[in-house]
Parts: C-alpha cells; sequence; structure tokens
C-alpha cells in the first residue's frame, strides 16, 4: 500500500507498517494513511477500534475484505496522490471507504471514484467504522481478539506519535485546515499523560507531540487544570511538556515538540529543555514559513520576523543545543525578487538547523487563490532551488562541526550488512536526517539508545562509531 512521496509534504508520516496474522475467519481491512503525522494517529485510532471490534488489518490488497484509505487534502499535489491511492485500492481490491481531509469533500471524490462504498471526513470515527460494519461485518471472538494496551500502532514499536490537540484558530490564506478540522479542540491534561504513560510503560522509546498548534495546547479550554500523580496539571503546553519530560530518565526517553508556533510563552519552554533531568529533547519544529513582514501579512500571519530572530537569539542562549527546524513556502502569490532575498538573508542570520521548503499552490477553498500576481512556476522553481541550495551549506557547515562530539542516537533499523540507521536528538523521523554506523552493531537491537563518536559529515547526514 502507498503512503504519500516524501517530496509533496515536509512533514510527512512514515509509511504505515503492518505485521499481524489474522486468524482463518476473522473478516480483515487494509489500511491506506496519507499526509501528516496527525492523519497517521487518526489511521491508528480507527484500526485500534476495529481491532477491538475483532477485525483483523491486512498489510496488502489481496488479504483484506475492504480497503479504508485516509485521505490527504492540504494541496491540490496531496488530493491527486489522495485520488490515485483511492483509484488503486478500488483496482486491487474494490470495496474502499475513504476517510480524512478529503473526505471532506465527498462530491469531489465520487466525481472521480463513483464506486467507493463510502466517504467520511477528518476524525469523523464513529461514521468510518458504521461505514466499515456496513461494508464487512464484524465477528469478534473475544478469546482470540487480544488488543495491546497502547492500540494499533502504525509506527515502528520504539517511537509513537502524541496528539494533544485538533483543529486550529489561525486563519492562514493559503490553508483550509481549519475549514476541514475546525477550531481547536484540545485534549484534557490527565488524558494526553495517560497515554503517553501507557506508550512508555510499552517500551517506546520517543514521544513526537503534535497537533496543528502545539503552542496553543488548553487555550481552548482556559488552561483547566487536572489531576495527575499527586499534583494539579494545567492543560498548558509548558505544564504538558514538564510532566512528560518526567515520565522516565532523559538516557531512557526522548520527546520531541512539532509544530510550535512562536507565541511569547514559548520561551517557557526553553529553560525546561535545557534541564539535563528531562527527557525533553532541546528541539523545537516551528512553521515560520516566510520571513518578510509584507509576505507574512499577506499570508495573514503575524507578522513579527524581527522579533522572531531576537527569540532565536534568546532560545540558544538559554539552551545552546537547541535544535531549531522549519518549512518555508516560496512563490507566495506577489513575492517579488526583493521578499526572497530578504528571506535567504533571514536565513543566513538565524541559522536553522533543518529547513523544508516546498513551492506555494493554489488549494481549493483557499483565500489565497485570489491573491493577486501569482508568481511563475519557473520562477518558483528557481527560487526553490536557490533556497534549498542556501538551507544545505548551512545544514553542512553545522553537521561538519559535530565530528568528532560524542552523542546519543537511537536506532531505526539495521540491515542485512550490519549497518544501523540512527538519529540523534537533532532529528526526527523521516523528516531530518540520520546517523550511519556501519561497523560493530552485532549488539545493537532496534530502538536501543546508545552513544556514538560522530567521525565524518555530509549535507545532511553522519557517520559514526559506538563509544565503548
Amino acid at each position: 500500500m502507498t503512503s504519500n512521496p516524501p517530496d509533496l509534504r515536509p512533514d510527512l508520516a512514515p509509511k504505515p507498517t503492518l505485521a499481524e496474522t489474522p486468524r482463518s475467519d476473522q473478516p480483515t481491512l487494509g489500511m491506506v494513511s496519507l499526509g501528516c503525522p496527525k492523519a497517521l494517529v487518526d489511521s491508528e485510532r480507527i484500526l485500534t477500534r476495529l481491532r477491538a471490534e475483532g477485525y483483523g488489518i491486512s498489510p496488502d490488497y489481496a488479504g483484506a475484505d475492504a480497503v479504508i484509505v485516509n485521505t490527504c487534502g492540504f494541496l491540490d499535489s496531496a488530493k491527486a496522490e489522495s485520488l490515485d491511492a483511492i483509484g488503486e485500492a478500488l483496482k486491487e481490491n474494490g470495496k474502499v471507504i475513504v476517510t480524512g481531509c478529503l473526505g471532506a469533500e465527498p462530491d469531489y471524490i465520487r466525481e472521480h471514484h463513483p464506486r467507493i462504498h463510502a466517504v467520511t471526513g477528518p476524525h469523523q470515527y464513529e461514521q468510518v467504522l458504521d461505514a466499515v460494519h456496513d461494508a464487512v461485518p464484524p465477528a469478534p471472538d473475544p478469546f482470540v481478539d487480544l488488543l495491546p494496551a497502547t492500540g494499533v500502532k502504525l509506527t515502528p514499536r520504539h517511537f509513537s506519535y502524541l496528539k494533544i490537540s485538533e483543529g486550529c484558530n489561525h486563519k492562514c490564506k493559503f490553508c483550509i485546515i481549519p475549514d476541514m478540522r475546525g477550531k481547536l479542540a484540545s485534549r484534557p491534561v490527565h488524558a494526553v499523560l495517560r497515554e503517553a504513560e501507557k506508550l512508555v510503560e510499552a517500551g517506546v522509546r520517543e514521544i513526537m507531540v503534535i497537533s496543528q498548534d502545539t503552542s496553543a495546547y488548553g487555550l481552548d479550554r482556559k488552561y483547566s487544570t487536572h489531576p495527575w500523580k499527586g499534583e494539579d496539571v494545567r492543560s498548558h503546553i509548558q505544564d504538558l511538556a514538564r510532566e512528560l519530560g518526567r515520565l522516565a530518565p532523559a538516557d531512557e526517553l526522548w520527546v520531541r515538540m512539532h509544530y510550535v508556533y512562536p507565541y511569547p510563552h514559548v520561551r517557557e519552554l526553553i529553560p525546561l529543555m535545557a534541564d539535563p533531568d528531562l527527557a525533553l529533547l532541546p528541539y523545537l519544529d516551528i512553521p515560520f514559513q516566510h520571513a518578510h513582514p509584507d509576505v507574512l501579512r499577506r499570508m495573514a500571519r503575524p507578522a513579527a520576523a524581527a522579533k522572531t530572530l531576537d527569540e532565536i537569539q534568546a532560545w540558544r542562549a538559554t539552551c545552546p543545543d537547541i535544535t531549531l527546524r522549519s518549512t518555508f513556502i516560496v512563490g507566495y502569490p506577489g513575492e517579488t525578487e526583493a521578499e526572497f532575498q530578504h528571506l535567504l538573508d533571514w536565513l543566513d542570520e538565524a541559522q536553522l538547523d533543518r529547513v523544508g521548503c516546498f513551492k506555494y499552490e493554489n488549494v481549493d477553498g483557499a483565500r489565497s487563490n485570489d491573491l493577486p500576481d501569482h508568481v511563475p512556476e519557473a520562477i518558483k522553481e528557481e527560487r526553490w532551488e536557490r533556497f534549498m541550495e542556501k538551507a544545505q551549506a548551512i545544514s553542512a557547515a553545522k553537521l561538519t562541526t559535530k565530528v568528532g562530539s560524542t552523542c546519543q542516537v537511537i536506532v531505526d533499523d539495521i540491515d542485512a550488512d550490519g549497518i544501523a540507521t540512527c538519529r540523534t536528538k537533532a532529528d526526527a523521523p523521516e523528516i531530518d536526517g540520520n546517523l550511519f554506523i556501519d561497523e560493530g552493531t552485532d549488539a545493537l537491537s532496534v530502538g536501543d539508545l546508545v552513544t556514538v563518536e560522530v567521525d565524518e559529515a555530509s549535507d545532511y547526514d553522519l557517520w559514526g562509531q559506538i563509544r565503548r
């Protein structure tokens, strides 16, 4: 089964991996999960509910009685990929249930694929279950249908995504996520922490906190407090980050923050990241999108690029080891050469550690479609190449300084030749770089946290040796 190609979005979820053998008389379902990690969590929740009802999970089309396609609708190219995935599932299986972001446009989907069994929108879990029951009636066997405490996971066993909220209150002109997923809806802090605790108990070594706007967590709940381990804890990102960091020793667990918008209170997270006793990684994934104030205003995002540079400087003063990653849009409607050059100059000054970039695309329903002075595709491509050249040079220079240093890494894979693919604390799976160990890996296992000495660097990746 498929997922969106890595060059489509800078923040893709890993490809789902399903390893399960259904019993002979068990109804089975396949899942195609497209888009970002937030959609992957939705897929996990759907499969967990179905697994609890006695359904088996098939890793291929042929072994499934029906297929659920969890779609992405963020960009027109993502919509096209979703339609292709639906078409492939129809061809290979024939009985298809569509859900996810593109499911908010059922007429659009049925126009292209009238034979689909049902369409539901994003995070409409009950409707998905109803559609599955209609397509493939359940046949549970409570004596053999056992469900792991953590539910069904589509990520490797050693890391997991933890979704803390749904929706978004921003009204960025290029984005239709609030139209599809609604306004901010935060989970109670004790529910988030209980889920995280179960993950740690099940052996997860890395928890990645995700949402549409992680910094705004709890705002809709007025930062209400809930009891947790004898203390009152607020539904606030600072309290949540602190308590997540206490779930296990810092040398046994990594907690990574994604989609953190640079509100002023984010500066309160940085001392927690600098605390060696907390498992909270010194890593911030911040969607800056652009740096020129006029472009940011046209995007309907706060135009505070200069203040952002001040914030970055203050973060690094508090936590010198902090890794900053971000994504940017080039070729936004009206972007001039001077505005683009301003972005490159800002990047030079900001010296971000990890950078992704994509070319602006129209999205049906986005207000940016109606802006004047759309940038020609050839200019978008040229600016994207210049941006990535700049980002690559910054990355290469920063990684070169790592040679000779020691760091902790997490092992993601060990191939048949004994080469271990690992990540440092500065690298999130799928979107950042890797550290490779090509000798002495016999005693390693996937999920291990080990200390290595870095002996080589490239533009995006590192090589190292296990420190004995």
